[in-house]
């Protein structure tokens, strides 16, 4: 579990927050509309209301203490660029930001962000897998049900073959590649032995992937 602040409570950050709760994190939402903030309550169990732009209310968050925060404002840019730099004097330890543009996205790194993305649904959800599912290191929606995964090798794995764990048929998935490092190895054989130092490129069912991200 990871805790996470979401500064913004529009359409990217209602999605992001829906589904890092799904994952089993702990989330914390901000936003200075008080009707806004009061309507997410139905999504989002706590939330406060606020001005991220004023210094002593960032402070007050404890921000550093989080493990990741994001700056899901995409309707006022220069609040979104000062919020990001303060989140940053205050010691937070990674930022996620939106950009509408290229220019934005560059301005934002350069002050302070560690990722920044252009927003809505899709990438919200694969954000929030990305960085709040334990294991996965990149994720890919195919379809509502299905999607590609970058996950570590399960610890009971390490040592064994494809073929000795049954992975197609105990498991339900198929893995298309191996990585080590930044090397892509695709359609391994059966025979292939599981490393520590390795990740998994699988494709699967959500239901039949869940069980290997815990």
């Amino acid at each position: 579990m990871k805790s996470v602040l979401i500064i913004g409570l529009g359409r990217f950050g209602i999605f992001m927050s829906k589904k890092l709760i799904e994952e089993g994190n702990e989330v914390l939402a901000i936003d200075k509309d008080e009707v806004r903030a009061e309507s997410s309550l139905k999504y989002v169990r706590n939330v406060e209301i606020g001005d991220c732009t004023n210094e002593e209310f960032i402070r007050s968050l404890g921000v550093a203490n989080f493990d990741i925060c994001v700056v899901a404002i995409g309707d006022n840019f220069p609040s979104a660029l000062e919020i990001t730099v303060l989140l940053k004097d205050f010691g937070a330890k990674f930022v996620i930001a939106r950009a509408d543009t290229e220019v934005h996205k560059k301005l934002l790194l350069r002050n302070g962000a560690d990722y920044v993305i252009y927003a809505e649904k899709e990438t919200a959800e694969r954000l929030a897998m990305k960085f709040g599912a334990k294991n996965v290191f990149d994720y890919i929606e195919l379809t509502p049900e299905y999607a590609i995964y970058e996950i570590s090798v399960p610890t009971p794995w390490v040592g064994k073959s494809i073929i000795e764990k049954s992975i197609r048929s105990k498991y339900n998935i198929s893995i298309l590649a191996t990585k080590v490092g930044d090397v892509i190895s695709p359609l391994p054989s059966p025979d292939h032995v599981f490393r520590r130092d390795e990740t998994l490129i699988i494709m699967g069912h959500s239901t039949d992937v869940a069980p290997l991200l815990k």
